[in-house]
């Protein structure tokens, strides 16, 4: 069935942020005198604070989460969003799919902020149909809220006419409880393993392949 929209995450997708985003929740943590190997911080990337901080510290509470939540976004905005890259290709492939009349759709667990920050960055702003942030739902990823959220945007739109392209197993997941299918990239350095853990349709290296091979993609086939 024919792809009418795409539901891009930004996050190690179309921007190069994992590995700052590991930074910033590691001095977020150090903050509470809390410490965790790198990877394993890594390894809950793509998901919001909601999701991460019970992950790794299950006895803090709400409030607690709110502290390390507002402590993350602080460090991230001060010390890398200035400094953060697209990775390469990121605009052509959003303009090529606006281009074939699909509708592109950021979705992401970034803040409202960071996400007007990116669309910016992405020189997106005339390519998009709707967009999505952790602002605008109770549960992000891998919760299903932001993807149906976006869906709820896209009128008429049938999730099998739908596809997500993200980088974490976190976006395969809450796509699959849309009934949403998801193209997955390595450009947020999961392993194939765990992407493959939560069943995209396909992986790619990056956005750059995946526009390279858009015509055979489950984007454009």
């Amino acid at each position: 069935m024919q792809i009418q929209a795409i539901l891009f995450d930004i996050d190690g997708t179309l921007v190069d942020t994992n590995d700052m985003h590991v930074l910033a929740w590691e001095e977020a943590f150090a903050g509470m005198g809390a410490s965790f190997d790198r990877q394993r911080i890594h390894d809950q990337i793509g998901k919001g604070t909601d999701m991460l901080v019970p992950t790794l510290l299950p006895d803090a509470d709400e409030a607690q989460q709110d502290v390390l939540g507002d402590a993350h976004g602080a460090i991230f905005k001060a010390k890398y969003l200035e400094t953060a890259k697209p990775f390469a290709e990121a605009n052509a492939l959003l303009a090529y799919a606006h281009g074939l009349g699909q509708r592109v759709v950021l979705a992401s667990s970034a803040s409202g902020s960071e996400l007007d920050h990116y669309i910016d960055l992405l020189d997106a702003r005339d390519l998009l149909a709707a967009t999505t942030s952790s602002d605008d739902v109770e549960k992000t990823k891998p919760a299903p809220d932001i993807f149906a959220t976006a869906l709820e945007q896209l009128p008429g739109l049938a999730p099998a006419n739908v596809i997500v392209v993200g980088d974490t197993p976190y976006d395969i997941e809450a796509a699959a409880r849309c009934g949403i299918a998801a193209v997955a990239v390595r450009s947020g350095k999961f392993t194939d393993a765990q992407l493959q853990s939560a069943g995209p349709v396909a992986i790619y290296d990056d956005v750059a392949a995946l526009l390279a091979d858009y015509a055979q993609s489950p984007l454009g086939a």
